[in-house]
């Protein structure tokens, strides 16, 4: 049995350890939307490749995100959350080093591998060094630590994007790898999983990355409507179908396709596509669009969208025990409609648009949104399985809303009509995005929807979210399960 107490000296090493790691592929996550604009400038890119830009990195991610948990559970999770860590600084300084789009591109969907590998590790290593009795204080700050950073993520982007200049955005993860990987390994216990053996699903691994990455391809290239695009919509398509006829008929699949049959946690992943298409969606043309249309600098529009990520962390634990009380089909209801009221709003936010008066409002009713759903989207998805299947599910959700994510970044600039040059001119990206946010809306109220018809409140007994404050908008949290 773990037996390390938090108060130790050895605990904080390790606690620290765990935040540096999550807190490099969370700022990621939030930092390179701001820098989007002076990446295309600099790299002669158009919008193809800056929605690659971010794509990459999460085509892999989410691809992977399953199968590198259970990597750290048989060779030793501090072993394989180390060689994330280098793996994702290894990729950042190629990003920031990348001459031309097409080796930004790759080194993104690297980064995504090491993401994959470093996510889930950073969590493991907690729960499979701490004291029981420690171990839910010990996640809780771990969370709470990743939503500080996700919160000035943005912040710090749109600095070093007006200061030192884009690349800055990656390098930054050189020297956090540099301080983590030494504290690791003189301080972090190595842990693995005895019961896991058998083989890895590295097919559907790949059948599920492959699938997500010729769709997305297909939806970004679809202007150009040619044979190719087509054939690679079919091929995308195909994988998709050979993913899951691989998960049906492996001995150990990476998803299970029996989990579905819980039709209170295929509910609630469904609201979670929703919900995650219409984020991803929104946090993406948002972040062009002060910078693009109202004028902002990297800087002030990494500073706007800072109320929201600050309603989460200051709200969300709240969020969580109201729920707790009530049901998780209020909060699943309401919460996406006020994100919907939000995403209407902004169309107020055009050229030389007031922040106090055009901006704002929107940011604070899609703060108050998110705080009121994602907790109990967590808590939902966790009360709906087994316990001992709790940490498989919380990771399945998070995989599917970043899936959701990168397909609406693929997705919405298409059904929106923005051209391969939109992001240049302010007059048709604005007319793009006035078309893009009601989009948004609208898939917000089918979430809506399909959690007043479907979600159900869980038995008193299931298993509960040990991260009770969260401050990530791109996913729900991960969540290791095991607990009543």
């Amino acid at each position: 049995m773990p037996d390390v107490r938090l108060a130790s000296p050895q605990g904080k090493w390790i606690l620290l350890t765990t935040i540096l790691g999550s807190s490099m592929a969370l700022l990621d996550s939030t930092v390179v939307n701001v820098a989007l604009p002076r990446i295309g400038r600099d790299l002669d890119a158009n919008l193809a490749a800056l929605q690659w830009t971010v794509n990459a990195y999460m085509v892999t991610l989410a691809g992977l995100i399953l199968l590198g948990g259970s990597l750290g559970d048989r060779f030793g999770r501090r072993k394989v959350f180390l060689l994330g860590v280098v793996w994702f600084a290894a990729a950042s300084l190629l990003c920031g080093l990348s001459p031309n789009p097409p080796v930004l591109i790759a080194a993104r969907a690297l980064q995504g591998v090491g993401g994959a590998l470093l996510t889930p590790g950073s969590l493991a290593l907690i729960q499979a060094s701490f004291h029981p009795d420690d171990r839910s204080r010990a996640v809780g700050l771990w969370s709470g630590f990743g939503g500080i950073g996700a919160a000035v993520g943005p912040f710090l982007g749109g600095w070093l994007v007006a200061g030192p200049g884009w690349r800055w955005v990656f390098l930054l993860n050189v020297p956090l790898a540099l301080l983590c990987v030494p504290v690791a390994l003189r301080h972090v216990p190595e842990s693995g999983d005895d019961r896991a053996h058998g083989r890895f699903d590295i097919l559907g691994a790949a059948l599920g990355a492959l699938a997500l990455a010729l769709v997305t391809y297909a939806l970004i290239e679809a202007r150009a409507g040619s044979l190719a695009v087509a054939l690679t919509a079919v091929a995308g398509l195909a994988a998709a179908v050979a993913f899951v006829y691989v998960e049906r008929h492996r001995a150990e699949p990476m998803l299970p396709p029996g989990i579905f049959a819980s039709r209170q946690f295929t509910a609630v992943n469904l609201v979670t596509l929703c919900v995650y298409a219409a984020f991803g969606g929104f946090f993406f043309l948002t972040a062009l669009q002060l910078q693009v249309v109202a004028g902002y600098s990297p800087l002030a529009a990494g500073t706007a969208l800072l109320p929201t990520t600050a309603l989460m962390l200051l709200f969300s634990s709240r969020s969580g025990a109201l729920a707790d009380r009530t049901g998780p089909r209020l909060p699943l209801t309401v919460g996406p409609l006020l994100c919907a009221a939000a995403m209407l709003l902004m169309l107020r936010v055009g050229q030389d648009a007031h922040y106090l008066t055009d901006v704002l409002p929107a940011l604070l009713v899609m703060g108050a949104g998110m705080v009121t759903l994602v907790a109990p989207l967590t808590a939902t998805v966790l009360a709906s399985v087994d316990t001992a299947r709790a940490g498989l599910a919380s990771g399945i959700n998070n995989a599917a809303a970043r899936a959701a994510g990168l397909v609406a970044v693929a997705a919405l600039p298409l059904l929106a009509g923005m051209g391969p040059e939109a992001y240049r001119s302010a007059t048709a990206f604005d007319a793009a995005f006035d078309r893009a946010m009601p989009i948004c809306a609208g898939v917000l109220v089918l979430g809506s929807v399909l959690a007043f018809t479907l979600v159900r409140r869980p038995g008193p007994e299931c298993c509960r979210p040990q991260c009770r404050t969260h401050g990530n908008v791109t996913a729900p949290p991960l969540e290791g399960g095991r607990r009543r």
